[in-house]
């Protein structure tokens, strides 16, 4: 197991090196001014006028320049080439919440990894913040204040079954599998709840739900503190 670099109380702006959406990365901003970036990421970082506290991966996109410009106890080298950077940063850093800019939009393959990379350490909450979506790991259970109408996708990456209150097309007694269901373009229908038997779903949402997401989660981590 990898040894912890950062472990925050504070909620945390992660960058990567993919598209980093202006909207996406000042809304990231507002609520996590503290900034730590996976490999090229610190150079979105630096282009946006922001110093990351700690630049994690196996620098094979980290520029040269961005190297020169960050001071050298900021920057962890992890050679392993069996993780992708965003794994290396999510072995690395605990917090209440990442939200990740700059892992979704252009290059699917990329897309597709932090996606896996989300299921597999579920136990880290975070929320890939994009142009047109937000997506994370389900919890195995967490309520979401949604208005009614708001799309809401369910992609699994596992089997898994789960339940809902608020959803249009309720999931209760479906079984859920990457080759088989998925949940694609469901609405809510208000307040939302969602239950699974265990990990593996990606929830999508439209990236006007964060303050409802932020609030979800932060009710969850509050529930589990008591």
């Amino acid at each position: 197991m990898a040894a912890l670099l950062i472990d925050s109380p504070d909620i945390i702006t992660l960058l990567g090196g993919g598209e980093v959406n202006e909207a996406c990365l000042d809304a990231a901003l507002i609520h996590a001014p503290r900034v730590v970036a996976a490999d090229g990421g610190a150079d979105a970082a630096l282009a946006h006028g922001l110093r990351p506290e700690a630049v994690i991966g196996d620098f094979d996109s980290l520029s040269p320049a961005a190297r020169a410009a960050l001071a050298p106890e900021t920057l962890h080298h992890v050679a392993e080439q069996d993780s992708t950077d965003f794994e290396k940063v999510l072995q690395r850093v605990r917090a209440p919440m990442l939200l990740a800019v700059g892992f979704l939009g252009r290059r699917l393959d990329h897309q597709l990894a932090a996606l896996t990379t989300l299921v597999r350490h579920h136990h880290q909450p975070c929320l890939l913040l994009g142009a047109d979506d937000i997506a994370f790991a389900a919890p195995p259970d967490i309520a979401l204040d949604l208005p009614a109408g708001t799309r809401l996708s369910l992609y699994p990456l596992a089997e898994v079954t789960g339940r809902s209150e608020g959803l249009e097309w309720p999931i209760d007694g479906l079984a859920f599998a990457p080759a088989g269901r998925i949940g694609t373009s469901n609405r809510t229908t208000g307040p939302l709840r969602l239950s699974f038997d265990a990990p593996g779903m990606v929830v999508i949402t439209p990236p006007e739900a964060l303050d409802a997401l932020l609030a979800g989660f932060a009710a969850l981590s509050s529930a589990r503190a008591r």
